[in-house]
């Protein structure tokens, strides 16, 4: 089975590189869909340089949103499992093997990468981020506990970046998001239509605002209401 690495870019220019030689280096059968969100700090220019024959780059003409990137690859995407990977190196794509497993085998259409893990022999690897004193970790637990909620996720991690997708089931779902909302709005269609979530743990390596993190706590209210939103709408 053929995996679409479908990555969105908006000023990673510090990154961008070395995530692509990351993702390079894995030996899975893949392609590789970059989407410049129309950047400004010299990743665009970086990547029209680029010449490789395992990705191909596509460029916004203004910048959109990185849901509106994300919808950008899944539209050009061509393989049989997507995954959704960040320009910068807050997850490693040496995870990639064990989070496409549960589909290649038959077991499930959607898996989820946790930085949460539950199982023994699992433990988290995110202290001290994994403190209610963290923003970023207390809107996480809001927005996963709400997707428990309404849709009965049964998961730890919501907004976790590494979705990982059987291609057919992905490209079913009517997304209308356009900045940080894909996370909410996939999770929330994707158990309307009856799909459980697998998860599996992964690696992480937050960074801050001041390293270059861009979602901020407005994302977080928008996030909120789009989960409770398609829980009574398409």
């Amino acid at each position: 089975m053929k995996l679409s690495v479908i990555i969105p870019a908006y000023n990673e220019k510090k990154t961008i590189w070395e995530i692509i030689q990351k993702v390079k280096a894995t030996k899975i059968l893949k392609e590789i869909i970059i989407i410049d969100d129309f950047s400004t700090d010299g990743t665009r220019e970086y990547l029209k340089k680029l010449k490789d024959k395992e990705i191909q780059v596509f460029f916004h003409d203004k910048n959109y949103g990185k849901s509106h990137a994300l919808r950008t690859g899944i539209k050009e995407s061509k393989g049989d499992i997507i995954i959704i990977q960040d320009a910068d190196l807050e997850y490693d794509p040496g995870d990639y093997y064990k989070l496409v497993k549960p589909i290649e085998q038959g077991k499930t259409k959607v898996v989820y990468g946790t930085r949460f893990p539950t199982k023994k022999g699992h433990p988290s690897l995110l202290y001290p981020y994994q403190s209610l004193l963290n923003p970023f970790y207390f809107g996480n637990k809001i927005l996963t506990n709400l997707a428990n909620l309404l849709y009965k996720a049964n998961i730890t991690d919501e907004p976790t970046c590494y979705k990982v997708f059987d291609a057919k089931v992905l490209k079913s779902i009517n997304l209308k998001s356009e900045r940080f909302e894909f996370c909410p709005e996939v999770t929330a269609k994707v158990r309307k239509k009856g799909y459980k979530i697998y998860e599996v743990p992964i690696r992480y390596n937050p960074r801050t605002i001041k390293e270059g993190k861009k979602i901020n706590w407005k994302d977080g209210i928008v996030a909120i209401w789009t989960l409770i939103k398609y829980r009574f709408v398409d």
